[in-house]
């Protein structure tokens, strides 16, 4: 009887080792992470399309955020909640608030925070993925604003997507590509953002499908 009951014991402990837990996938950004977990937003559509069981999806933003806030709270609100992957969205305000109040991000700073915070995650044997900051306006005639910049800081991200060889959600190309096909008027909100930033219901799913695709490759 005792006999039986350790080899119960040892076959359960045995099963349980090979049960593979969730993949912990954080996001890191701004204020358009930080929405992402509310009802509707990009967070909460993938937690309802991705399996439970195969992926645990954390939200980490914080309004105003630029690059180095992002490098200064790294080890308590990433690092300590010990994620398998890090989703690294900034940039937008690091452009941005150069016309806003003039505090935003010179271009030399935002490569080395940002390569700055790869290498700490890295280190700490994180998976991670990058995204290039979506949009500061829709319109498709390139006279927004801050057309100029973005596309400066989006071309960074890029060039560390490459460098690092990691995976990249390029959000500005998926919504300057998207703009041209659905915003005919050329108007600078209202396609997939409420304020030329912020995202709409369809700007939040067009972020999730896109999310999704880098986050569901090779399972």
């Amino acid at each position: 009887m005792r006999t039986g009951i350790y080899l119960f014991a040892f076959i359960l402990l045995l099963s349980t080792a090979f049960i593979s837990k969730p993949t912990r996938v954080v996001f890191f950004g701004d204020s358009i992470t930080q929405a992402g977990v509310n009802p509707g937003g990009y967070i909460d559509m993938l937690k309802k399309t991705l399996p439970a069981d195969q992926f645990e999806l954390i939200g980490a933003g914080i309004g105003g955020n630029k690059i180095y806030d992002l490098y200064l709270r790294m080890e308590d609100d990433v690092l300590a909640k010990k994620p398998d992957v890090v989703v690294i969205w900034v940039g937008v305000n690091d452009v941005w608030h150069k016309a806003s109040s003039g505090t935003g991000t010179d271009p030399d700073k935002f490569v080395r925070f940002y390569e700055a915070v790869i290498k700490k995650l890295q280190a700490n044997n994180i998976r991670v993925v990058l995204c290039t900051p979506a949009a500061i306006g829709e319109k498709t005639d390139m006279t927004n604003q801050q057309d100029g910049d973005l596309n400066q800081y989006s071309a960074f991200i890029r060039d560390l997507a490459t460098r690092y060889n990691l995976p990249l959600v390029d959000l500005r190309k998926a919504f300057q590509e998207y703009d041209l096909k659905n915003n005919p008027e050329n108007k600078d909100r209202g396609v997939l953002t409420t304020d030329r930033v912020h995202l709409n219901e369809k700007g939040n799913q067009f972020v999730a499908d896109q999310m999704k695709a880098v986050l569901t490759a090779g399972k």
